[in-house]
């Protein structure tokens, strides 16, 4: 089996107006999809990060990926990385080598061709992906509720695809703002009936610490001790407002993600509060984790296949989490089932994963796979029987989203500028 073509297809979602420590969401996230089409007459999907950059890559890494075998991912894996050049065993792969400085994510770049080199093996086989990565190890994959401080408004402009739905979900947490305690408590309150989620993230760094911890306890109080809840300041906080907050959320926080920035400060703060410190910044490559480790700066290592160079990788990743007592958990970004679809089969095949993944897949209300939006059952999503992903393309939401990238005019993600449209002069702060 050769790939013959690869696709590459640029898209927008919409996405809602939900604030982070870095600013504000844009009306559009952009999201790259990946067909890589054979010889036999197979398509593997994948999907990746958006924005001009990782196009850029997927362009160059072409030459190397039109005629290869698509079980021969450690030979793509050094030719993308470029290191490697001159060196026994080069030279396996149609293209050659790239030197490491013309691809700015090699990792992430070959993450998201193995995604979908993986979906091929798996069709071709007639297994489902998380058999090629040691087999499940679990039927279902719970997720957590992931809960954003957000203006009000479903995202996308006049005449696109998101204005259009808007009526739809008029009264629901998708539009509504939430800006308090109470806001976010009621946000959580429909997001969990509606999808069944039995753990609570939120998204922190945005609001006064004092605001920030009252809306925790709110949780806490409306949700019980039974419900674990998480708070991720992005590392926006100081030291000294992570140790004091930190200490006053001890016993109700199921774990504390990058209270604080860099791994000497995430140590530092790991010591005086006794509570489990998370991350998907301060360790996100294998190069970083002996630092980790010696700095004790995390306990919990959030995975993410398309940072840490696809799902093999992750793989090790958690055989490392285990050797080294880690936890280890799963980050998430704007996406579609894609996406969604990898990290189940992912998680279905590592036993340690034992904390619900994180997931934006709720804020959004389009989707690029036949069948539509993927459906939760009580906060958790049944790993798919189907070989490979368990995916097919929906050509024509495919050719809307991507209508959406070419028609909303961001080529790449600004959070800030967003800010600055609705409070001008705003700026990064840190509490």
């Amino acid at each position: 089996m050769r790939i013959l073509e690869m696709k590459v297809t640029p898209c927008a979602i919409t996405d809602p107006p939900l604030r982070s420590a870095f600013g504000l969401h844009a009306p559009y996230a952009l999201r790259s999809i990946i067909e890589l089409v054979t010889d036999n007459g197979l398509v593997g999907l994948s999907e990746t990060h958006g924005g001009t950059a990782v196009l850029h890559d997927l362009e160059l890494a072409r030459p190397l990926v039109i005629g290869m075998d698509p079980a021969h991912l450690t030979s793509l894996e050094v030719a993308l990385d470029g290191r490697q050049a001159g060196k026994p065993g080069s030279g396996s792969l149609p293209g050659g080598y790239l030197e490491q400085s013309r691809l700015t994510l090699p990792t992430l770049i070959f993450g998201a061709i193995e995604v979908a080199c993986l979906d091929l093996l798996g069709q071709y086989a007639g297994l489902p992906l998380c058999d090629l990565l040691g087999g499940r190890y679990r039927d279902e994959v719970p997720f957590s509720a992931y809960l954003f401080y957000k203006h009000a408004g479903l995202g996308g402009s006049d005449g696109f695809a998101g204005e259009s739905q808007a009526a739809k979900h008029r009264n629901d947490f998708l539009v509504r703002q939430a800006l308090s305690a109470g806001e976010l408590v009621d946000q959580a309150l429909e997001m969990c009936a509606r999808h069944g989620f039995q753990s609570l993230k939120l998204k922190g760094g945005v609001l006064s610490p004092e605001e920030e911890v009252r809306t925790i306890l709110a949780l806490r109080e409306a949700f019980g001790p039974q419900t674990p809840l998480r708070i991720d300041p992005n590392g926006y906080w100081s030291v000294e407002t992570a140790i004091k907050y930190g200490r006053q959320l001890e016993g109700v926080l199921e774990y504390f993600e990058d209270p604080v920035s860099g791994k000497a400060n995430m140590g530092q703060v790991a010591r005086e509060v006794n509570i489990p410190l998370a991350t998907n910044m301060c360790c996100t490559s294998f190069p970083e984790i002996p630092e980790t480790l010696q700095t004790g700066a995390v306990q919990i290592i959030l995975s993410d296949h398309h940072i840490w160079g696809g799902l093999h990788n992750s793989v090790k990743l958690a055989k490392i989490c285990q050797t080294w007592n880690l936890g280890l958990s799963m980050h998430s970004n704007t996406h579609f089932g894609i996406s969604l679809l990898a990290m189940t089969h992912l998680a279905a095949a590592i036993p340690n994963l034992t904390y619900a993944c994180d997931t934006h897949y709720p804020w959004q209300v389009e989707e690029v796979i036949e069948g539509g939006k993927l459906e939760f059952s009580g906060g958790s999503l049944k790993v798919p029987d189907q070989p490979g992903l368990g995916a097919k393309l929906d050509q024509a939401a495919l050719a809307q989203l991507h209508e959406n990238y070419l028609r909303c005019g961001i080529t790449r993600r600004d959070d800030v500028l967003e800010m600055q449209k609705i409070e001008p002069g705003w700026k990064l702060r840190f509490w």
